[in-house]
């Protein structure tokens, strides 16, 4: 058996164990976490310092450290139910969602803890399980026992908004709002499921974080996946005018860089503009751009000092409505015998300039696009309508359009 600690020790222990939770409620993890990890060196096995560590090390996105120090409780304590809510958040941090799943449902077995959190929590697990049927159910208990969480209303929404139950997940997004959810985003779901004034564009760190998160499984997703080919169609038709190599392309948006390897034949410089650093880094990986930007699109073509004869964007307005911006940002950086070309989502009604759907995306009529082509000096030198993806098993038409200036002397071709 092992001797009790001296009093000195266990005093320094319980001061430790203070300056701990005294860290963790200002914020300051990692000096939560060593306080926490010199208490127990003090007194090893304190149940109380364990489940804080643990809280403490999920909050550093360090779950395996977080799932030891959970387990190190569940071997003194079976039925702790704390520990067992820890284990379930550092399982889910972990992408091990059916053992995390299991982990909730033993907390609301318990029945030791409030009810809103674990409910919650096992709602985003079904979500990442997809299983939003039962993920809306555990939503509906989270917020029976506390209305207040924001989270819940808005992942609530989302499930509505992808059934299609339109009015439901407007009910949802306004209660988020009303809840303490960010306005500016929520306003932006609210109008893709209401008759609200649609923004003029999605909110940057929204793009941002989607592209971020969707890095890694980007590729394999969206090509594989829901057979997108607007990368593909885009250059193929670009190819097709026949204008020789470019000096110098700008792929906007160019996201993991799926444009580059069909760009990079046709330019002898190419360079990448991307909102998510994540999507950056695979482009990166490529080797095939000159230069990568991480900027927004409008900002870039403002801002830099480079000019271009050859600027692309594939599948990048379904998350920017009004264009008015980007087309009045080019005059500064496009040479006069140029080309400008880019796909869009076609709108369901051409009397509209751009709508935002339930997808979150935005579409455009050709009237608006031809409009702003003809404002801006641009004649419409091709626009075809072809597929650009699938999307629940649904064809997504889309519009390619090939723009020169209205002085470059191009020969003008027909619609196709």
């Amino acid at each position: 058996m092992s001797a009790p600690p001296l009093p000195d020790a266990f005093e320094q222990a319980k001061r430790l164990f203070l300056e701990g939770l005294s860290a963790f409620e200002a914020g300051c993890f990692e000096v939560a976490e060593q306080h926490f990890l010199s208490s127990l060196a003090l007194l090893p096995g304190r149940v109380a310092t364990l489940i804080n560590l643990a809280a403490t090390q999920l909050k550093l996105s360090r779950p395996q450290d977080a799932l030891a120090a959970a387990e190190q409780v569940l071997a003194i304590e079976t039925d702790n139910a704390d520990a067992w809510f820890h284990k379930a958040c550092a399982l889910g941090q972990l992408n091990r969602h059916p053992e995390a799943l299991a982990g909730y449902e033993k907390v609301l077995q318990l029945g030791t803890l409030p009810a809103a959190e674990p409910w919650f929590r096992h709602g985003q697990t079904l979500q990442a399980l997809e299983q939003p049927a039962r993920a809306l159910a555990s939503y509906d208990r989270a917020l029976a026992a506390d209305p207040s969480l924001a989270q819940a209303w808005s992942n609530r929404g989302s499930i509505l908004r992808e059934m299609k139950r339109n009015q439901e997940a407007a009910a949802a997004f306004v209660q988020a709002m009303a809840h303490g959810a960010d306005p500016e985003l929520h306003q932006y779901y609210l109008a893709s499921v209401s008759d609200e004034p649609v923004p003029a564009t999605a909110p940057s760190h929204y793009v941002e974080t989607l592209f971020d998160d969707y890095a890694e499984q980007f590729d394999a997703h969206l090509v594989g996946t829901l057979g997108y080919r607007a990368h593909d169609t885009l250059a193929r038709h670009l190819a097709g005018l026949g204008r020789g190599l470019f000096r110098s392309g700008l792929d906007l948006g160019c996201g993991t860089g799926l444009c580059a390897p069909l760009l990079k034949p046709m330019a002898q410089r190419l360079t990448g503009v991307d909102l998510s650093r994540q999507m950056m880094d695979k482009a990166q990986a490529l080797g095939l751009y000159d230069r990568l930007v991480h900027a927004d699109i409008v900002d870039h073509l403002r801002s830099t000092g480079e000019h271009y004869d050859l600027i692309t964007a594939a599948d990048v307005f379904i998350y920017v409505g009004e264009l008015a911006p980007v087309f009045a940002a080019l005059d500064k950086v496009m040479d006069a015998d140029g080309i400008f070309c880019f796909s869009a989502e076609c709108a369901a009604d051409e009397r509209a300039d751009f709508e935002l759907l339930p997808s979150l995306r935005y579409a455009h009529s050709e009237r608006y696009l031809r409009g702003l082509a003809a404002q801006h000096g641009f004649d419409v030198v091709q626009l075809i309508r072809a597929p650009i993806r699938e999307d629940q098993r649904e064809t997504i038409q889309g519009m390619f359009v090939y723009l020169v200036r209205a002085s470059s002397g191009q020969t003008r071709l027909m619609r196709q």
